[in-house]
């Protein structure tokens, strides 16, 4: 795990941490800079990355509610032996990166689990403007207000259910079915579709991993 220090402070959260891991024989706490802090944690077989985030879960509670210091953590997947510890390592950064860029609200992301969002990340960016352009040739996405791109998050996180949807933006079902008719008119794509959706979810994806120039390991 990459424990990344987000707030300053006077406290040292190296100390901290060390502290909530004391058996040095099995686990290792090290600190790699001024925000940056890596554990190396022994773990039983059946453990999943459940288990490790509820884990990563403590750590950050710890620091933001009895220390006032807030932090993000990285997620490697798990590896027997040291000499793998190199590629998990390598993990959590992607897992901070990628979490940076695609889902800034969470505070613990495991490599495990990104998703779509470990693809993306990888791709050329050259290839990603190609299929922007491809994806949008009727209409560019710049072209969709703050409100309607709102209620496209609002339609993914409803699982495209567009009763539930209106529900939860508080609109009229019929406002909702205008506002994915007016998109379908826009840029051809009917997000009621499954297949459509998908390519439209990608899309705003590629266009967020663009915008962010995100650093590269």
């Amino acid at each position: 795990m990459i424990i990344k220090i987000t707030s300053s402070t006077d406290i040292s959260a190296f100390d901290i941490v060390q502290n909530l891991f004391p058996d040095k024989s099995k686990d290792f706490v090290i600190n790699i800079n001024e925000t940056d802090i890596t554990l190396v944690k022994e773990i039983k077989p059946g453990i999943d990355s459940k288990d490790l985030e509820k884990l990563a879960g403590s750590i950050v509670d710890t620091l933001s509610t009895e220390f006032y210091t807030h932090c993000v953590v990285g997620i490697g997947t798990t590896v027997v032996g040291i000499k793998d510890l190199a590629k998990s390592f390598k993990e959590a950064q992607v897992a901070l990166e990628v979490g940076k860029v695609f889902d800034t609200e969470r505070t613990i992301i495991s490599y495990d689990n990104l998703g779509i969002a470990r693809l993306v990340y990888q791709l050329p960016t050259t290839l990603c403007d190609m299929f922007l352009k491809e994806v949008f040739k009727r209409g560019s996405i710049e072209s969709l207000d703050q409100e309607t791109l709102f209620t496209i998050q609002k339609f993914f996180e409803n699982n495209l259910n567009v009763s539930e949807t209106s529900r939860k933006l508080f609109v009229h079902r019929n406002t909702l079915v205008y506002r994915l008719e007016k998109i379908k008119k826009i840029t051809g794509l009917d997000l009621r579709e499954f297949e459509d959706a998908i390519v439209f979810k990608v899309a705003l994806m590629v266009k967020k991993y663009l915008s962010s120039t995100p650093t590269k390991f």
